[in-house]
């Protein structure tokens, strides 16, 4: 059985990740690592399927016990990914994606340098702030230091491998799923595909 690929995926708060997630995951080969974080849940979010919510207690003692691939602070919280919700899946031949933060997916790649990172682009700052006032779900103080760290994050978005805009999502996803298909065909990662050629003799 063929591992499954680590893919990292970030993108700044209101580029639409989650519904981009929503149809990546209608295939059973992919699954979203479910992260452990320290804000407070969004109303129409649960525990255990968007994130594990849990106390800063809680996740600093996760710390300790290096329960953690990664961690890190974003907008006065702690976001982290369980090693529980990884290494066991890409045994099994699933892709595992990571929704993290630009912070955190620096931290993967010094640790698992051979995952696939992905960053999801608003088409435009002015876009951007358009989406979160219409969330409607922070207070505007709020949103306008998410649009300094998406900022931020943008910049720093040429770090990653791949950068896909989010403007329409069928295309988002397309541009996705095009990706995964020109890593299966890079050179590096066709070492058994060589050996089945070569034995067809």
């Amino acid at each position: 059985m063929n591992r499954g690929r680590l893919i990292v995926f970030s993108a700044p708060s209101g580029c639409g990740k989650g519904t981009m997630l929503a149809e990546i995951l209608k295939d059973k080969n992919y699954r979203c690592s479910v992260s452990a974080t320290t804000r407070k849940p969004r109303p129409d979010e649960k525990d255990g399927v968007n994130y594990y919510f849990i106390s800063n207690e809680e996740f600093e003692e996760k710390i300790r016990r290096s329960e953690f691939l990664e961690y890190a602070g974003y907008c006065d919280h702690y976001y982290g990914t369980l090693l529980s919700e990884v290494d066991p899946y890409l045994k099994e031949g699933i892709n595992v994606i990571l929704e993290i933060e630009v912070q955190g997916a620096m931290k993967v790649k010094e640790i698992r340098p051979d995952a696939l990172f992905v960053f999801i682009a608003p088409p435009s700052i002015t876009e951007l702030r358009r989406r979160l006032n219409k969330r409607g779900t922070e207070e505007q103080s709020v949103i306008e230091k998410r649009i300094e760290e998406a900022a931020n994050e943008i910049a720093a978005s040429i770090k990653y491998d791949y950068i896909i805009v989010n403007d329409a999502l069928e295309d988002a996803v397309s541009d996705f799923f095009k990706v995964i298909g020109a890593e299966k065909l890079r050179s590096e990662n066709c070492h058994e595909l060589v050996g089945e050629i070569l034995d067809k003799k």
